[in-house]
């Protein structure tokens, strides 16, 4: 497109294009190719004649032109359907039909994208770059994306919530650092730092109509499903109304653009039909949707599995931001490394019980926000199932598993310093108390490729470490 720009820039065309203004194109191009024969035909008295009989014969046919820039001109303004060409045969109309496609197509993609980033990109107070190459700007709090919601239009964020019963700080104090404010950058007063999605965000997605959405898929933990591998602990059964854990942060190898590594809480309601429920947190490598391999803070919801509800962290309106410190979507730092320093994250979601809704705390008791209880309907009320663990997309790369990480890239049995964990899980219960979990399974549904180790002590409570390398001798 860029090179069909600057064509049209040098002969004078004008957007948009319409049938009156192709045909001034085509005279304004045989205009400046005479003049520019002419020219020649002072200097060289023997091709003047050439191309003075070439001249008098043109008639935006391409095929006699021999320079190759209006060839190229040419071809590219057939190819738009641009110039009114008479063609030699039933073939080539066919094949200059199927090339007008091409450019149309591309600029239909190009008109998509930019409306998609008008309504996610919000008028920003501040704007400034973090260190990973991200855009941060500074949105005052009543403008997010969540109050584009027709049943949040015109209203502000909630005040903080009563926090669970028994919730106490964790013991990482360095817990909650992001790479964007590393270099002393902060949002004023009454804004909200929101990672800028660029245009190149959206052209790198398998589908802008579906950019900032996972794939839908059944979602099942007994078995994988469209090339998604689990190792996850789950508790089921009861009515639970939270959950915590902390969660070991790595940089996982993820090996090409379609494929995510990610760890992460999930609190969920419903089958596991199209009605069911989920609110997700946690980190997560993803190229396609960030264009990197940072390890990002991330959120997720959705309430009908995956298919038209819900969307990554403020990629679509729902979830209200209330923190003016942590970026969604922004680079997570430090990360642990193998037989040296780990570093974890706590994460905390819990339902208010005055207001119903859901709100995440991120941290030595930051709150980034909430979830509004009316984008759900089996979790307006509870949760059925909380599922703490690792997933990896598998794409098959040249026809074997792939080498995606999930973790540190290390299976469970190497143990602290090695392997990538969860530790002192929890969920919330009926009467907003923080206990200790009583019943958690363990499964990975590809344990040749990545697997599961749980345990638990007086430290830790319950844990369990987590992960693999993916492809292997194994795991082929």
């Amino acid at each position: 497109m860029v090179t069909m720009y600057w064509i049209l820039a040098l002969v004078g065309a004008e957007l948009p294009w319409t049938k009156n203004s192709t045909n001034i194109l085509c005279c304004k191009f045989h205009d400046y190719r005479r003049r520019q024969y002419q020219q020649q035909q002072q200097e060289d008295s023997t091709k003047a004649k050439k191309q003075e009989n070439f001249s008098s014969n043109m008639a935006c046919s391409y095929s006699k032109i021999s320079p190759i820039i209006p060839i190229v001109i040419c071809f590219l303004l057939v190819a738009s359907s641009m110039c009114p060409v008479a063609q030699s045969s039933d073939i080539r109309r066919e094949t200059a039909a199927n090339q007008t496609l091409k450019p149309e197509q591309e600029l239909k993609k190009l008109k998509t994208i930019r409306a998609r980033l008008n309504k996610i990109n919000k008028p920003a107070l501040k704007t400034f770059q973090s260190p990973d190459g991200d855009l941060i700007d500074c949105v005052l709090s009543h403008h997010q994306p969540a109050f584009d919601h027709p049943q949040l239009k015109g209203q502000k964020p909630l005040d903080p919530p009563e926090r669970p019963k028994g919730q106490n700080p964790p013991g990482m104090a360095a817990e909650n650092y992001q790479l964007w404010s590393m270099s002393g950058n902060l949002c004023p007063e009454g804004t909200l730092p929101i990672r800028r999605t660029r245009e190149e965000d959206m052209m790198r997605a398998s589908s802008v109509r579906r950019f900032g959405r996972k794939l839908r898929r059944h979602v099942r933990r007994d078995t994988s499903s469209n090339g998604h591998e689990h190792a996850v602990g789950y508790v089921s059964g009861d009515q639970y109304y939270g959950a915590k854990a902390s969660i070991n942060v790595w940089a996982p190898k993820v090996v090409n653009q379609y494929e995510f590594s990610l760890s992460q809480m999930w609190v969920i309601s419903g089958s596991f039909g199209d009605d069911l429920n989920t609110i997700e947190a946690g980190w997560q490598v993803s190229p396609e949707l960030y264009g990197d391999n940072y390890p990002r803070f991330f959120t997720y919801w959705t309430t009908d599995a995956y298919q038209a509800t819900g969307c990554y962290n403020l990629l679509c309106s729902g979830f209200v931001q209330t923190n003016s410190r942590i970026a969604i979507g922004a680079a997570i730092s430090p990360t642990s490394t193998y037989h040296g320093g780990q570093f974890d994250i706590s994460l905390l979601i819990w339902k208010d019980p005055k207001h119903g809704n859901w709100w995440l705390e991120f941290g030595n008791g930051v709150l980034v926000g909430y979830w509004p209880s009316f984008l759900f309907t089996h979790l307006q009320n509870h949760a059925s199932m909380v599922q703490f663990g690792g997933e990896v997309v598998n794409s098959r790369p040249s026809g074997s598993h792939t080498a995606t990480q999930m973790g540190s890239g290390h299976f469970a049995g190497e143990g602290f310093g090695k392997a990538s964990y969860f530790r002192n899980m929890q969920v919330v219960d009926w009467d907003n108390s923080l206990i200790p979990l009583s019943n958690l399974k363990v499964l990975a549904d590809h344990p040749n490729c990545y697997d599961i180790q749980g345990g638990i002590n007086n430290v830790w409570g319950n844990y369990f470490y987590y992960g693999g390398p993916g492809r292997n001798v194994r795991c082929p």
